[in-house]
C-alpha cells in the first residue's frame, strides 16, 4: 500500500510562485484569505500547493477593481459550495464604478490637453489668452 505524500511549500516558494511577497502572502493569512499554515517538524511555515492558485486569483481581483473586503467576501460565498449570483451582481457594479472613473479621467484627460494647448503658465495668475482652468477666476472672485 502506498501512500502519496502532499508536497507542501515554504513561504518563500509560494510567494515567489504567486508573485508577490512574503509580507503580502502574512497579511492575506491574518485576513483570512488564505488557511494558516502548518509547521514543518523544522517550524517553517508550510502551505499545500493550491494556496498559489488562491493567491494568484485574490490578485486578478484586484486587478479588475475588487477590494480585499470584496475578494474576502466573494471567497467565502464560493466556499459555500452552492452558486451565487454574488459575483455577477458585483461586477455588474464594479463595472459601473470603472466607467465613472473612465468618464472622470477622459475629463480630466480633456482639460490637460487644453492646458497644454492653450500654453497655461499658473494655476492662480495664468496669462494665456483663454485659460481652460478654473482657478484664475475663482481666485479672482476670492480676492473681491
Amino acid at each position: 500500500m502506498t501512500y502519496e505524500i502532499e508536497r507542501r511549500l515554504r513561504t518563500g516558494q509560494v510567494a515567489e510562485r504567486a508573485g508577490v511577497n512574503v509580507q503580502t502572502l502574512r497579511y492575506y493569512e491574518r485576513r483570512g484569505l488564505i488557511a494558516k499554515p502548518q509547521r514543518s517538524p523544522g517550524g517553517h511555515r508550510t502551505y499545500p500547493p493550491d494556496t498559489v492558485t488562491l493567491l494568484v486569483v485574490i490578485k486578478a481581483a484586484q486587478r479588475l477593481g475588487f477590494t480585499l473586503d470584496e475578494v474576502a467576501e466573494l471567497l467565502e460565498a464560493g466556499r459555500r459550495g452552492h452558486p451565487s449570483a454574488d459575483l455577477r451582481e458585483r461586477a455588474k457594479a464594479k463595472l459601473a464604478e470603472i466607467e465613472r472613473r473612465i468618464a472622470d479621467l477622459a475629463t480630466i484627460r480633456d482639460t490637460l490637453n487644453q492646458v497644454v494647448a492653450a500654453r497655461c503658465d499658473s494655476l492662480i495668475h495664468c496669462t494665456c489668452a483663454d485659460c481652460p482652468l478654473p482657478y484664475a477666476e475663482l481666485a479672482e472672485e476670492q480676492t473681491r
